[in-house]
């Protein structure tokens, strides 16, 4: 039998539970996901659910913290693996997009938390990611500069606006299109265009 066990360490449950959150994003409006919906795709009763989780709130609170965790993670994993700060640049943006193309209901989630007009929580996790981010890369697109590989005139706060701006406009137009798997076949020649306009002429 290929039964879900019904009891599982509270950590994994909690692990589980994000998943199953990330999964429904994927298939219908993230705002509309609710916690009966949740536990059904768990095979779980909603006050097993609740035994972990207080609030749906707090289920949105650990789905973004994990979204950031292992978002910075691949990025920075991938930004170690260049052989110079361009190179660096490059690798962290095809892991981003790599990072879309498993997980396609984060960025719904990342979309419909920035677009609510009250101050939750999960919204301000969400926009201290995007700080990190752009942290990571003025601090790379400085090293740059530095080293003449990027351009000496290069706006490093712009540049770390179109970078992830370039990223998220690729993400709306698969989902527009319905078609996540667009956004690898499109990625490196948008990144192509994009890097033309940061490198040094030189």
């Amino acid at each position: 039998m290929s039964e879900r066990p019904q009891y599982l360490p509270a950590e994994e449950r909690r692990a589980a539970t994000v998943q199953a959150v990330v999964d429904l994003a994927a298939e219908q409006n993230p705002a509309e996901i609710t916690t009966t919906a949740i536990a059904d795709r768990m095979g779980l009763t909603q006050g097993a659910l609740f035994r972990h989780f207080p609030t749906k709130d707090a289920i949105l609170q650990a789905t973004m913290s994990w979204v950031s965790e292992r978002l910075l993670a691949s990025v920075d994993k991938a930004a170690e693996s260049g052989a110079s700060p361009a190179a660096a640049l490059e690798a962290m943006f095809m892991t981003h997009i790599d990072f879309v193309s498993k997980h396609p209901g984060v960025p719904r989630m990342l979309f419909g938390e920035l677009q609510r007009s009250d101050e939750t929580l999960a919204k301000r996790m969400v926009q201290t990611l995007i700080r990190q981010y752009e942290q990571r890369l003025r601090r790379l697109m400085e090293a740059g500069k530095a080293q003449g590989e990027l351009s000496a005139e290069l706006d490093v706060d712009a540049a770390a606006v179109l970078f992830i701006g370039t990223i998220q406009g690729l993400v709306m137009q698969s989902l527009l299109a319905g078609k996540v798997s667009r956004i690898r076949r499109e990625a490196p020649a948008v990144y192509a265009i994009y890097r033309r306009g940061i490198e040094s002429g030189t």
